[in-house]
């Protein structure tokens, strides 16, 4: 036998959601269910012998709560209403001085950006040059952020580039370190992915540096960036539907402008602190 319960929510954080509906004996109701569907009623078949909801926030929110099936009528159900709360997460800064840009358990991104002008002539970026300090901090047991027990490290850097001008973009660039004393692992890159170009960097004189990057745009007439709406701190994306991830042999356009941008991103760690404190775009003037 079985029986039709109405779930409705009634308050909530606003970054509560997906959730995952389940029972007190472990059966699993529902998973991935928004929040709009909760705010606005969703009915589900459970067995007639289920008096319990386990109804658990599996984003950015970790929470779990408990219902009792009880019974009510449809015009109280309909008569419900939804309230927005800042109650349901807390997050204290400051307890782990090995993690930095991890917050509610997981990777935020962290991303800075550089805005380049030149003179009268456009000019043609040749390499990028990066002048950052990257630290991991270890572990310390009174739980507090600790400055002296870091080490300066080599082989972590951004893992994310994204080159572009107002009509010319390098989409998305995966930055790994370049294979040392491995010409084989070496000659593998770039790599070209659905949604990215695997290239190489090295650090010298202390100085990363890259420059395997060339346009990768379709569409000139078409959005270099769209806006998403994973988290409000992100301003933009890479319009991926625009860009050419492919080998492009014959089609390899330089990025030439009056202007350049430089965004690094780090969204795949949060063990290491990047000390970001100057760049240096190379470029060579183009005659035209």
């Amino acid at each position: 036998m079985s029986k039709t319960i109405v779930i409705k929510l009634k308050s909530s954080s606003p970054t509560a959601g997906p959730f995952t509906i389940s029972d007190e004996y472990g059966v699993v109701i529902a998973t991935d269910v928004s929040r709009a569907l909760l705010i606005n009623g969703v009915s589900y078949s459970v067995a007639d012998t289920t008096s319990v909801i386990i109804l658990e926030s599996t984003g950015t929110c970790k929470l779990k709560k408990t219902f009792s099936i009880g019974t009510t009528n449809p015009i109280a159900i309909a008569a419900t209403t939804y309230t927005q709360t800042k109650t349901a997460c807390l997050w204290r800064h400051l307890t782990n001085p090995t993690i930095y840009n991890t917050f509610y358990g997981n990777t935020q991104p962290y991303i800075i950006e550089y805005p380049f002008a030149y003179q009268y002539q456009d000019q043609i970026l040749q390499s990028v040059q990066d002048y950052s300090k990257v630290y991991k901090y270890l572990p310390n047991l009174d739980g507090v952020s600790d400055d002296a027990r870091k080490i300066e490290i080599d082989g972590a850097w951004f893992n994310k580039a994204v080159l572009y001008n107002g009509q010319q973009s390098s989409g998305v660039l995966t930055l790994v370190p370049k294979p040392i004393n491995n010409l084989k692992e070496y000659m593998k890159y770039p790599m070209y992915n659905v949604d990215s170009k695997t290239i190489t960097y090295t650090k010298s004189d202390n100085f990363y540096q890259y420059n395997t990057f060339w346009s990768l745009v379709k569409d000139k007439s078409l959005a270099l960036f769209t806006s998403t709406c994973v988290s409000l701190s992100l301003d933009k994306v890479v319009n991926q539907t625009n860009m050419d991830y492919s080998k492009r042999s014959f089609k390899k356009e330089p990025l030439r402008a009056k202007e350049l941008r430089v965004r690094h991103i780090l969204d795949n760690r949060g063990d290491i602190h990047i000390v970001s404190q100057f760049i240096i775009s190379s470029s060579q003037i183009s005659f035209k």
